[in-house]
């Protein structure tokens, strides 16, 4: 068994020594370090955000050419979170590297920690993912060569990246869905607070001629400078309500929706879109224009922000009152991503030991609760510490079947009845999305005489990004209002478990399957480990005929029957 998984963007790792001795080091990672200076800071001595984000967005993009070789422009980010603030005098060290190339776009793992020459001390400031495009070149569009992971660390990144991806492609349409319904309901909370601040207040418009300082080696504004000129127009924004000085804690994922040039009027604008009682959301939009054309949608982002006092703890926020028409709609759509913001920190971004067995699972974090299924399978697959007391209970087995095959028959959790007599009944409770589906599975007891288990499970499937990815199946516990513990029933809990199938050619596979010990089936496991039992090998073995048996049979993904 593994013990819990860490956040690989954090993991400190041994140098790795190849077999000619030399150290290795990635060859896409590019290191900067920047003292921070007085020009740098904003009006309390600290680092502002929009610098920090301009020299994040240049070390990325570094990384990225380095490994494309040509020219790269930056696509997307995704969610920012900054832990802490950096003061003038302190070191800033930003850490990038390729963590996954795609056809002609890469994902770039951004790491920045602060450092206190004096005392000695580094922390964590924030990490963060981007995605760059490879311009095309005269030869025509550029197909990027693939990278090669070496280390765990590595490994980890290059298999979570495909599921970041897959993410990413589906965000704006999941949270499009969300809002939409979100703007349908009416605002319970009243809106005519005598005391409440007009958010036509903190309406903030600006405009920026974008010069060659501006731009980067393509000639094209520089894609961090964008977003420094849109944290400024942000924080006046804040500004506004409070009427003190907001601290930057969190960007949302957006995308760059087109390219700026050197002459381009960039034009700014931003709003305070919800106050909450902590913190409050600004919403940012970017557009450019070149003499009398129509204005170019570039970019659009959602900023949260706090007012800190001298202990460093969030103040009470002023009530906004919202404009007529749209100020409602946004007012309502703030507390739609407020929700979707919280599910979404508290189910990816958290360390995996902090997560807890089971997440109560609803359309708003129902794509969070499958990244973070799949990221967690692939983080146990990714180790090499596992620790077994015999080689006979390790939990791998090799098939003349299909890989793809493999990967429908196991899908069903319905049809593991006839390889496994611990799921004495499984049922589809629903299918959540095409990838996933939610079942209730009744178990044995694990205890002579005591109560039989179910279980509320989330089972995410994956089919390969390319030809060197396995097939998954993802299972973790959740829970339903609908499906409730019964006293019949002791409710067991399952925090990571699922299967590895990789093709080793067109007709036979191998499957690996990981359980992360939770106390619910710790008894059982152990026993096995142990060796007074020897009912992993048995099941396995069941599992082996049962795909022989049905190698040839139509299987099909599981669909709800209710």
């Amino acid at each position: 068994m593994a013990n819990e998984s860490e956040d690989p963007m954090l993991l400190e790792e041994p140098m790795l020594i190849l077999g000619n001795g030399e150290m290795y080091r990635n060859q896409t990672e590019v290191k900067m370090s920047q003292i921070v200076l007085p020009c740098h800071a904003n009006y309390c001595g600290e680092l502002s955000a929009g610098q920090l984000l301009k020299w994040m967005d240049s070390t990325a993009c570094l990384s990225a050419e380095r490994h494309a070789g040509c020219s790269c422009i930056t696509a997307s980010v995704d969610d920012i979170h900054f832990e802490t603030t950096i003061g003038v005098g302190q070191v800033v060290n930003i850490t990038a590297k390729v963590n996954r190339a795609f056809t002609s776009s890469m994902e770039v793992g951004i790491l920045v920690s602060c450092e206190d020459l004096f005392s000695d001390r580094q922390w964590k400031v924030c990490h963060a993912f981007a995605t760059f495009v490879a311009r095309r070149t005269e030869a025509g569009k550029v197909q990027l060569k693939q990278v090669i992971p070496r280390t765990q660390t590595e490994q980890m990144e290059y298999s979570l990246a495909a599921e970041r991806r897959r993410m990413r492609l589906i965000h704006a349409e999941i949270i499009n869905d969300l809002l939409s319904s979100c703007s349908s309901q009416t605002v319970s909370e009243r809106l005519d607070y005598q005391d409440a601040v007009p958010a036509d207040r903190t309406r903030v418009e600006s405009v920026e001629l974008v010069l060659p300082p501006h731009a980067n080696h393509q000639v094209s504004t520089f894609g961090g400078q964008i977003m420094a000129w849109m944290e400024n127009v942000a924080t006046i924004s804040a500004s506004r309500l409070c009427n003190a000085h907001p601290t930057l804690r969190s960007i949302d994922m957006f995308h760059f929706r087109g390219p700026s040039h050197i002459g381009d009027r960039l034009v700014l604008k931003a709003i305070v879109n919800n106050a909450f009682k902590k913190s409050m959301e600004v919403g940012v939009c970017a557009e450019a224009y070149q003499g009398g054309e129509p204005l170019r949608h570039i970019n659009t982002a959602f900023m949260t922000f706090e007012v800190l006092d001298n202990d460093r703890k969030p103040c009470t926020l002023p009530r906004i009152r919202p404009e007529p028409v749209d100020g409602k709609r946004r007012f309502q759509e703030a507390i739609a991503r407020k929700k979707i913001r919280l599910d979404r920190k508290y189910i990816i971004s958290c360390k995996q030991s902090e997560v807890p067995l089971s997440v109560p699972w609803d359309p708003s974090n129902q794509m969070y609760l499958s990244y973070n299924n799949v990221s967690a399978l692939k983080m146990l697959a990714a180790r090499t510490n596992w620790v077994l007391t015999s080689e006979k209970n390790k939990v791998e087995t090799h098939v003349a079947v299909a890989a793809k095959q493999v990967f429908l028959l196991l899908s069903d959790l319905r049809r593991r009845k006839a390889w496994d007599h611990h799921y004495q009944e499984c049922e589809v409770i629903t299918d959540s999305h095409e990838d996933d589906t939610i079942y209730r599975v009744v178990t044995p007891s694990v205890t002579k005489g005591g109560k039989v288990q179910d279980f509320i499970l989330l089972a995410s499937r994956r089919s390969p990004c390319d030809s060197g990815d396995p097939y998954l199946i993802a299972l973790r516990s959740v829970t339903l209002p609908a499906y409730p513990p019964t006293e019949d029933y002791n409710r067991g809990e399952v925090l990571c478990a699922g299967f590895s199938i990789w093709e080793e050619d067109n007709s036979f596979t191998k499957i690996s399957y990981y359980n992360q010990a939770t106390p619910g089936v710790l008894p059982y496991i152990s026993t096995d480990i142990a060796g007074l039992s020897s009912s992993f090998y048995c099941t396995f073995a069941s599992c082996s005929a049962f795909l022989e048996e049905n190698k040839d049979s139509l299987a099909s993904l599981p669909t709800s029957t209710l």
